[in-house]
């Protein structure tokens, strides 16, 4: 083994054992062999992760007051069933935990190891818990945790093995953005293993979906399986694609700068890395090709398995047909038999309640129920035409009455028209009116008479009452709440033209 490939191992030495470091409060919490009143031994090491959870939730929810007491209250909130202890018990327990996370020196922790890379003995410090504030009136002191106490944090969540490919990823693109190239390289080498172990887990699926299938729920829960793989491998085949195009300008650059003249070490550690990417991306480009078999093939052949393993578990010869004929069975058991393959029975009933229910009540003589939509040309519709046509001429009468008294919005007619009619403002014809105005304004007998003879049958009384005046309706912003139900938006109101004596 070359020089080179040793210091590729021992780098970063100090760093992976201050990581270790800080799992060591923890264990030596475990060697405090604490018990109960019932001579239970407690889990020290447990309760002191819990410690360091209960003060990053109070660090999420930003309360920066959390003391000894405080976390007496957690733990004998969560450990009383399980440990009989009495109240002092949890405070000594919270006040142990605290002291051995920082102790009552004040100092920083410390770790003593042999560093392997620089072949010498080495220290390091560090700190769980700081201390936060302190309350002098009730001589409190609260802490909350520090920067390596959140690391030990985190490195105790699970980070699922399936997304270490695509930080591997991550890692790679900022070490070719540094020019770290002897580092990208041992992390291109990492992601292989990845992805070998990768396919090692596509392998034992396709096993485990060729032989778990027995049921649409576990079908259903494979098929969702798969296509969340399916969409992960679709991402990081991306990323590869974008580090495969950067590492290619990467070397574009450095040969336009004669760097594979100058430094050929460093030229060819980059063809390197373009080399065993494009190994690792084809390998890669593999497990997507057997998610897509997997999620296209042998999902589908699975699911039909199912129904064919229920074909060969059932012979209808021999399972109906023999029982029946081969052996004379009595009657009811003949009924039991083929009762699956009948149809369901139906129950015809007849409910009391709908004596309640609406009901047609007519005279014995020949007439039209009508049920549905009007007719064209009937009677009913002559007769709707006709009433429109009167409430249209009433509504214009009352609104030239409110003109004369000198209203200019449709505002002021409303209020004309509440004291006048007040009905009238709870009945959807006059807003039809108004609709009907404002569409054909400028309106006059004469120009409406040429436009649409449905709009003359309905405004032949409003028209006349009109005259040779022209009326304008012109919208406004403001919107006019009439009735609870009725509500309309403002116009203004004026009429042109010689006026009428008799209205």
């Amino acid at each position: 083994m070359e020089f080179n490939e040793i210091t590729d191992i021992t780098s970063g030495f100090r760093e992976r054992m201050r990581r270790l470091a800080l799992f060591d409060p923890l264990y030596e919490l475990e060697r405090k062999k604490l018990k109960d009143q019932l001579d239970q031994p407690v889990d020290m090491k447990g309760l002191g992760l819990l410690a360091l959870l209960f003060f990053f939730e109070q660090k999420i929810m930003r309360n920066h007051k959390v003391g000894t007491k405080d976390l007496a209250k957690f733990l004998q909130a969560l450990i009383e069933k399980q440990y009989s202890l009495d109240a002092m018990a949890y405070e000594d327990i919270a006040s142990s935990i605290i002291l051995t996370f920082r102790p009552t020196t004040g100092k920083k922790r410390s770790y003593s190891f042999h560093n392997w890379e620089t072949n010498k003995e080495d220290e390091l410090e560090y700190s769980l818990l700081k201390a936060n504030s302190f309350d002098s009136k009730t001589n409190t002191q609260y802490y909350t945790l520090d920067e390596d106490g959140l690391e030990l944090v985190f490195a105790t969540k699970e980070f699922y093995s399936e997304f270490q490919l695509s930080i591997n990823q991550l890692m790679l693109r900022k070490q070719l953005e540094k020019g770290e190239f002897r580092g990208a390289l041992r992390q291109i080498n990492e992601m292989r293993i990845d992805v070998e172990s990768l396919n090692e887990r596509m392998i034992k699926l396709r096993h485990e979906v060729q032989r778990s299938i027995v049921s649409e729920e576990t079908f259903d829960r494979y098929k969702q399986l798969l296509e969340d793989i399916h969409a992960r491998l679709e991402r990081e085949n991306e990323e590869f694609s974008e580090l495969r195009q950067f590492v290619k300008e990467t070397k574009d650059r450095l040969y336009e700068k004669d760097y594979h003249k100058k430094e050929v070490k460093t030229y060819s550690y980059v063809l390197k890395i373009t080399n065993q990417l494009e190994e690792v991306h084809y390998e890669h480009s593999r497990l997507l090709e057997q998610s897509m078999e997997l999620k296209n093939h042998t999902l589908k052949a699975a699911q039909e398995s199912l129904y064919y393993t229920g074909i060969d578990a059932f012979n209808f010869d021999q399972d109906i047909n023999a029982r029946i004929i081969g052996m004379p069975l009595p009657l009811d058991a003949m009924k039991g038999v083929l009762h699956p393959f009948l149809h369901v029975h139906q129950e015809q009933s007849w409910s009391p309640l709908t004596i309640f229910a609406e009901q047609n009540i007519r005279e014995d003589r020949e007439e039209k129920v009508d049920f549905g939509f009007m007719e064209l040309g009937d009677k009913s519709e002559n007769d709707y035409l006709v009433r429109l046509r009167k409430n249209y001429g009433h509504v214009m009468k009352l609104l030239l009455e409110a003109i004369e008294e000198g209203c200019s919005e449709l505002r002021n007619v409303i209020d004309f028209v509440r004291e006048k009619e007040e009905a009238l403002l709870h009945h959807r014809f006059f807003y039809d009116f108004w609709l009907t105005l404002h569409q054909r304004s400028p309106i006059t007998k004469e120009t409406t008479d040429q436009e649409e003879e449905e709009l003359s049958h309905s405004m032949d009384d409003a028209l006349t009452l009109l005259g040779k005046r022209t009326l304008l309706v012109v919208e406004k912003k403001e919107h006019i709440q009439v009735t609870d139900r009725f509500s309309i938006q403002n116009m203004t109101v004026t009429v042109q033209g010689e006026l009428i004596d008799e209205l």
